[in-house]
């Protein structure tokens, strides 16, 4: 199994890049929204990796993020879904957004993937709404970029470090433990959440704990 590949950027194809490793070029599939982050050819860039084993086939699928690749295996575990669609789905919501949509049934977010028809986008939802809670409750220890390898890289002066702004991911998971440990239930906590951070896309673990608190009171 090849988890993570890493190396200089050689070619960018329109749903594949290659990276070179030592010598040897790896094609690697992936998403529009995964291409569009990667940086130019001759650069150095790292992908997770999950590898597609058929009986005539042998094809690597690339990810920013761990979070991201496991979503794309959850997705394939979906009858119906196979690799394109699960890069389609991932390209145009992102794992954030995969998960709000299925922990909010929303399956016409799914719907909204190139390829994806209705009946496709329910059985996403259906299949994977009682996992959505577990992953996004882990996703900020999942979120971490794959990274890149220098190369040649030039010294650059010291500057202090400055702390990272919290990920989005990182936030959402927080604030599921949170409520969590309040006594919430995994999936009533991860529809609070998830609406909160759709409200509020950038908001911060604190924040996101005080609107999923408002929409999980009492009503009346």
């Amino acid at each position: 199994m090849i988890g993570r590949i890493s190396g200089r950027l050689v070619h960018r194809g329109a749903d594949h890049v290659m990276i070179d490793v030592g010598g040897v070029a790896y094609v690697i599939h992936v998403s529009d929204r995964t291409l569009a982050g990667l940086p130019g050819v001759g650069e150095a860039a790292a992908l997770f990796t999950d590898l597609l084993v058929r009986e005539d086939l042998l094809q690597l699928y690339g990810f920013p993020t761990l979070l991201e690749r496991e979503w794309h295996r959850l997705l394939m575990g979906v009858q119906g879904i196979g690799a394109k669609a699960s890069m389609a789905i991932l390209g145009t919501l992102g794992p954030d957004g995969v998960g709000r949509a299925i922990t909010l049934g929303d399956w016409a977010a799914i719907k909204a993937a190139p390829g994806v028809g209705p009946k496709i986008a329910q059985r996403v939802v259906n299949e994977l709404k009682d996992k959505a809670p577990a992953v996004m409750a882990i996703g900020g220890s999942l979120a971490t970029g794959a990274g890149e390898t220098p190369v040649a890289a030039a010294p650059t002066p010291a500057v202090p470090a400055v702390p990272p702004a919290p990920t989005t991911a990182s936030a959402q998971a927080d604030a599921l433990s949170a409520l969590g440990n309040l006594g919430y239930a995994p999936a009533e906590a991860a529809q609070a959440v998830a609406r909160a951070a759709g409200d509020a896309p950038d908001a911060d673990t604190a924040a996101l704990i005080r609107a999923a608190l408002k929409l999980l009171a009492p009503k009346g």
